[in-house]
């Protein structure tokens, strides 16, 4: 076991929760706020509630075996933590599960198909997923008020967020769009593009 992993379940025994299970939302939710784990596994469970099922997307999520990413969106507006992407489509692997390629503090990383916390540089999870040093990072979510470091373009870069007051569990609802705000730029159809 290296200084770059401390295991950490996050409190998932303390709570009473025996055996296996895919809750690395949870956990990561539950390391980095330090909150206690029963109290994001409800709100997981809460924030799912709200999810749309459809013919490709199979049932909603479960704090026990899986979260999708509208809900750990959610959850995470919810909390106040601002997102920072580190790659988009095309742009390749820019930053590494490494603790000299993400900045210093308290973290909830995304990487494929995984969440963990990252604390100064040391993940804390129950394993180490960082696949000596090589796995890629798609984004990192960061607490309200922390400066953001990484980004790859102003385009893609979330506002700063004041702390959010939390909401009763049955108010996990989307904010509404701020009027003053502009809407985006319309892409041309094909059509336009190649007679302009």
């Amino acid at each position: 076991m290296g200084r770059h992993f401390r295991f950490d379940d996050g409190g998932r025994l303390a709570a009473g929760y025996k055996g296996k299970a895919g809750d690395c939302v949870v956990r990561a939710i539950a390391i980095a706020t330090e909150r206690p784990y029963q109290e994001i596994y409800d709100l997981v469970n809460s924030a799912a509630t709200y999810e749309r099922t459809g013919k490709r997307k199979r049932g909603i999520s479960d704090a026990r075996t899986g979260v999708y990413k509208v809900s750990i969106k959610r959850i995470m507006n919810h909390l106040g933590w601002a997102w920072t992407p580190t790659m988009q489509i095309g742009s390749g692997c820019t930053v590494h599960l490494r603790p000299d390629e993400l900045p210093t503090g308290r973290l909830i990383v995304s990487v494929s198909k995984h969440l963990t916390a990252v604390i100064d540089g040391v993940i804390h999870d129950t394993h180490d997923c960082s696949r000596r040093g090589t796995r890629c990072v798609y984004g990192y979510w960061q607490p309200p008020g922390t400066r953001k470091i990484r980004s790859l373009s102003p385009k893609y870069t979330t506002p700063q967020k004041e702390p959010a007051e939390l909401l009763p569990k049955n108010q996990l609802t989307k904010k509404p769009r701020s009027r003053k705000e502009p809407p985006p730029p319309r892409r041309k159809s094909f059509f336009e593009w190649l007679f302009s």
